[in-house]
């Protein structure tokens, strides 16, 4: 007797566009196992014939929830698994795009941000991305629109559980100092100073001593970051100024490029041939169309691109030379009016998978057999991700405040604050907490949290540890 081939399964999974009914039916005799594989696998190649022209190794994976949609918060990523969301992926913000961010998660656990736009935190929170798993953030440039959220991040990421790992932030050096990472850093902290001070009163650990890793924007291939397998590297882009770069991470033999922008060059076919996923940046050739739309001038356009930015047929050149198994494009308007000429333009050179990675909330799913882009379903008005937290140590750790209200504010507007007792109604009155109510860590084993706390900050801890002992095992 014929079996039902693994493909046909694999159909069955996910054929979800079927109608259901709940109104129960007759019970019949079953058809024969040969009639069924000739009707229900009838013009599927089942590896007689090619499918497509685009489709080797683009298919969903079976454990996905929707092969159409991510939902935050449904799917794991898996041990030999690279998940890709694109939280902000316009140069102007606007309520569906906001400014670049490009989240890297990597099925042993670790994850990494390259670049942070102004107001794309709003969409990590909406993917259910706790502050304080943000640990390294890799900064293409200084441009705002690449960083602008930087501080937000910075503030509230050690509030929100960053006390005991520090927020690491890696770019390229200037071609003077005063034009480098770090120097944007050291003005952050004078910008965020009373902010830090005042949110001093909270735990904070380690949380204000955040690191630079700047490094040298000419070393083209030098390696940015090396730990757990994962190695990032880095080269020059041409962005009208000194100090634009673009990363290569390699993780478990597969590979994600994002350039940041610029021009089309050498340097990324040299550095990024051959990658899994190309993400780059793209504009238009529509300038005069553009200005009709938004009421930029098109001189103002056209300098803009030919002085910072690729070109849509730049990039399908490009793309061409490296042969990626995906080319995504970003930092761009998704428009009806123009989505349809990007890919004209693109296309010119480039014939291979091509995804827009916009607008917000798209995702890449990449293990070595197979690459699947689909739209996340990000909600507007999402709660916050609890906190998540390292247990190796089987403890809870919660450091002492590093300062109180009576240091940093005069006691007479404490003074002239309302008695609560004439606010709170009668029968209703909380046991306020004004001070912090222990005077040294408090630390807590996690057989003593409540059970609610510790599944939920205890969350992508055993999910690591769960994936690397896969992978240990692999």
């Amino acid at each position: 007797m014929k079996r039902i081939s693994k493909l046909f399964l694999y159909f069955l999974a996910f054929s979800i566009f079927i109608p259901f009914s709940n109104q129960a039916q007759e019970e019949q005799e079953p058809s024969s196992q040969e009639d069924m594989v000739k009707t229900l696998t009838g013009g599927v190649p089942n590896g007689r014939w090619k499918e497509g022209l685009l489709f080797d190794g683009v298919r969903p994976m079976p454990w996905m929830k929707s092969a159409a949609n991510w939902f935050p918060g449904t799917e794991e990523v898996q041990p030999e698994e690279i998940r890709v969301t694109f939280m902000g992926t316009a140069p102007l913000i606007r309520p569906g795009q906001m400014n670049t961010s490009i989240f890297v998660e990597l099925g042993n656990g670790d994850s990494f941000v390259f670049d942070l736009g102004e107001g794309s935190v709003a969409n990590y929170t909406a993917a259910r991305v706790a502050l304080n798993q943000i640990n390294h953030v890799f900064i293409t440039h200084l441009h705002v629109d690449h960083f602008g959220a930087l501080p937000y991040l910075w503030m509230f990421r050690t509030w929100n559980g960053g006390w005991h790992q520090p927020l690491t932030v890696h770019g390229p050096s200037g071609r003077t100092p005063e034009y480098g990472t770090a120097t944007m850093v050291e003005g952050m902290k004078m910008m965020t100073g009373w902010h830090q001070d005042a949110f001093s009163v909270f735990p904070s650990g380690k949380g204000w001593d955040i690191q630079v890793n700047e490094f040298d924007f000419r070393d083209n291939g030098g390696v940015v970051y090396e730990k757990n397998g994962v190695k990032i590297t880095h080269w020059q882009r041409s962005h009208a100024k000194d100090g634009a770069s673009a990363y290569r991470l390699d993780w478990n033999g597969m590979s994600v490029v994002w350039t940041g922008d610029g021009r089309p060059n050498e340097l990324d076919v040299e550095f990024a041939k051959g990658v899994d996923l190309y993400i780059t940046e793209l504009q238009q050739e529509v300038v005069e169309i553009n200005s009709g739309v938004q009421g930029v001038p098109p001189f103002l356009a056209r300098y803009t691109i030919d002085t910072h930015h690729s070109p849509a047929y730049g990039v399908g050149y490009v793309a061409n030379k490296i042969q990626p198994r995906m080319l995504m494009t970003t930092h761009q308007d998704f428009d009806p009016f123009l989505n349809e000429e990007v890919v004209a333009e693109v296309r010119e050179h480039w014939k291979g998978p091509y995804r827009f990675g916009a607008p917000d909330g798209i995702v890449v799913n990449i293990t070595k057999e197979s690459i699947w882009v689909r739209e996340g379903i990000l909600p507007d008005y999402p709660n916050t991700r609890a906190p998540q937290f390292n247990f190796d140590n089987g403890q809870l750790v919660v450091p002492l405040p590093t300062t109180s209200r009576e240091e940093i504010q005069e006691p007479f507007v404490r003074e002239k604050q309302i008695d609560p007792k004439l606010y709170y109604p009668e029968g209703y009155h909380p046991e306020l907490l004004e001070n912090w109510p222990v005077d040294s860590d408090l630390v807590v084993p996690i057989e003593n949290l409540p059970e609610n706390l510790r599944k939920n900050m205890g969350a992508h801890w055993e999910y690591s540890i769960k994936n690397r002992k896969i992978l240990e095992e692999r």
